[in-house]
This record gives structure tokens, sequence and C-alpha cells, in this order.
């Protein structure tokens, strides 16, 4: 299926690694260009030139998305390099294990501008670009928003708030033609998730019975799976989506983990 994202500028936050390296690839595989912003130059380079070996084209932008001015640079810089915007995919994040009890004020807010407070930012700098292109938003959001996990109440704040904006933002921006949906992702292996089971007592055994959990083919979600979507949320293939959650789990946050 062609996707008709032929040269198209897309912003993709944490785009150099894990889900956002997915996503990177994919779009590129569809011939639009990924915009790669992360706070590690290196990585983003590295994203860059695996993109320009396999044929497709890529630009990275080094930028700490905690940072307010950092998220109106990461625009600036695109728009000077390409002068327009096409789409944004707000993926960059981490499950840092602030909880109730043993959290804090601090913890806690520095969580929420990880993982929530530059996923505004950054569709607000993009917003007038976006309206000339009628272009798309994608929110990468986590189950843990609707399934709790115990021992992270920032992270969950944040994916609640992920969720609100993406139907908020579907609705403030309809007279714009603009379409915002969020991929909610339930447990994908990455670089970021591997080194979290391995924080856990008996990680392996951990590991087996999330994977026993998963309905369908028990196994993993691939960062593949999850780019595949985002990249036809951010098409025209997708014309008539919006305001949607769509998660791609393998049924894991909806369908009773019981089923064998």
């Amino acid at each position: 299926m062609n996707l008709n994202l032929q040269d198209k500028i897309i912003i993709v936050t944490g785009g150099a690694k894990g889900i956002g390296e997915g996503i990177s690839t994919a779009l590129a595989a569809e011939g639009a260009i990924p915009v790669i912003v992360g706070r590690n130059a290196a990585d983003n380079q590295v994203a860059v030139d695996k993109i320009v070996a396999a044929g497709g084209k890529a630009f990275a932008i080094e930028a700490e998305l905690t940072q307010p001015e950092a998220c109106k640079k990461a625009v600036d810089e695109t728009l000077a390099q390409f002068g327009r915007i096409d789409g944004l995919v707000n993926n960059a994040g981490v499950n840092d294990g602030v909880g109730l009890e043993n959290g804090s004020y601090e913890a806690f807010m520095a969580s929420l501008h990880k993982n929530v407070v530059h996923y505004y930012l950054m569709a607000h700098y993009a917003l007038p670009a976006l309206k000339e292109s009628k272009g798309s938003i994608v929110n990468v959001g986590s189950k843990v928003a609707e399934t709790g996990q115990g021992n992270t109440s920032a992270y969950a704040a944040a994916n609640g708030g992920r969720n609100a904006l993406t139907r908020e933002w579907a609705v403030e921006l309809l007279p714009y033609g603009i379409r915002v949906n969020a991929l909610i992702v339930a447990e994908c292996w990455t670089p970021l998730y591997a080194n979290w089971i391995k924080t856990l007592p008996n990680p392996d055994e951990k590991l087996k019975d999330i994977v026993s959990k998963i309905p369908l083919e028990k196994r993993m979600t691939t960062a593949e799976e999850i780019a595949n979507m985002i990249v036809f949320l951010l098409s025209d293939k997708s014309s008539h989506t919006t305001g949607q959650l769509i998660h791609v789990d393998g049924g894991y946050t909806h369908l009773d983990r019981s089923i064998t």
C-alpha cells in the first residue's frame, strides 16, 4: 500500500532508539523524512546513518526536551531546514518509577516534564506549521494509564495526560483538519524494557511470566509493529480517524489474560 508519505517531514521525538527508532525507520521506508529529536547527538546520528545506508532520508536535532526552550528550538530548526512540518510523533519518555510512597514532589514534577509536558510544548510550537500542511499528530502512550503498574505514579499520571490531550487536541484541531490519535503500548521489547526487567528479582522468570499473559501468540509486541500502525495513522489512508487510543498490544490491555 502506498501511504502517500513521500518527502513528508515528520518530527519523531526520541526517534533514535527503541520504539522511536522503529518509527523513524518505518517512516523512511515509506519515503518520508523523519526528523529525529533527542538529547544524545551521537545516538541521533547513528539512527540517521542507518536510515541513509538503507537508502532513506533523515535529519537529526539534538534537544533536551525537558527544557521548554529546546522544544521550540527543535521545531524552529526543522522549519529552517525543510520549511514545513507534515506530522508530529510525540514518543520520548521513560518509565522512571516515581511512586506514591517513595516518591517526592521534585521527582514527580521532573517525571511529568520527562513524559508529558514536552508533548504539549512540541505540539504547541509545531501547530502553525501543522495547520498549513493539515498534518497529523500521534502521541505514544502506555497501558499503565489504564491498568496501573505500582510504584510509578508519575508515569501513570503522564500517560493519563497523554490520553486526555489526544482527545482534547482532536476536538480543538477539528477546524484545521488536523487529526490526533494515540498509539498505546503494552509489552514491547526495547532496550529500556530490557534494562527495566533486569532490575526485578528473578528477571528471566518474570519475563517468562509476562510473555505468558500476552493473549495473541504469547509474545512481546515488536517496535516494528508499533511503528507500522503509527505510520498508517500519519498517512492519508487513515483520513477519517481522529481522537482514538489505539492499542497495539496483542490484546494484553483489554482481553482476559486467563485465556489459554
